[in-house]
């Protein structure tokens, strides 16, 4: 079951695609808006492992960033300020206008990606945030890798290329729910790192 199709229409008119992936014991749908993972599945696993929304709209009108890969910089910066090489810039306050949050009200998260390559079990998503949108310096380029690969792992890499020095920090902002009760209490996490 691979595939893409037509997903949905953004208020701006932009068509908004599905690409479904398979492999490694899993299924994954990922949507061009926000360049999001949509529906997350493991073989013999009835319940989804991400939340997501069925209806394209939902995301435009209601998604707390499901599955999405929020940026210039996702999560917060403070008064949204920040100094690159002596020189100050202020961003987009879009959090309770305190605050600048996952880059911004029209951020990476909130874009739509093109498909500039697709095979069965991966797709690369990639989009340019302009010099100037939210306050940011520089055209970046971003570039979300998502593959499934065996034994049911999804991969996901975020690649960035800059014209000028600007802060960059894309994340995967996936809603994760492994068996599907209706809250994730009963979850155990386990992160390999020294720090």
């Amino acid at each position: 079951m691979t595939g893409r199709e037509i997903f949905g229409t953004t208020f701006s008119g932009e068509t908004v695609e599905r690409v479904t992936l398979s492999g490694g014991g899993l299924t994954a749908r990922i949507i061009t808006f926000g360049a999001a993972i949509q529906d997350l599945r493991l073989a013999g696993h009835d319940a989804p492992l991400v939340l997501g929304f069925e209806r394209f709209e939902d995301y435009e009108q209601h998604s707390p960033y499901f599955g999405a890969s929020p940026g210039r910089c996702a999560n917060r910066i403070a008064c949204g300020r920040f100094a690159i090489d002596g020189k100050d810039y202020q961003l987009e306050l879009n959090e309770r206008g305190v605050t600048h949050l996952h880059g911004g009200s029209t951020g990476t998260g909130r874009m739509n990606w093109t498909i500039v390559d697709q095979g069965s079990d991966h797709v690369t998503m990639e989009v340019v945030d302009p010099d100037g949108r939210a306050g940011y310096p520089g055209n970046c380029t971003i570039r979300a890798i998502y593959a499934l690969k065996d034994e049911g792992v999804l991969s996901v890499i975020y690649e960035s290329r800059t014209d000028r020095a600007t802060p960059v920090n894309v994340c995967q902002h996936a809603y994760f729910n492994l068996d599907g009760r209706s809250d994730i209490l009963g979850h155990d996490l386990m992160i390999a790192a020294d720090r």
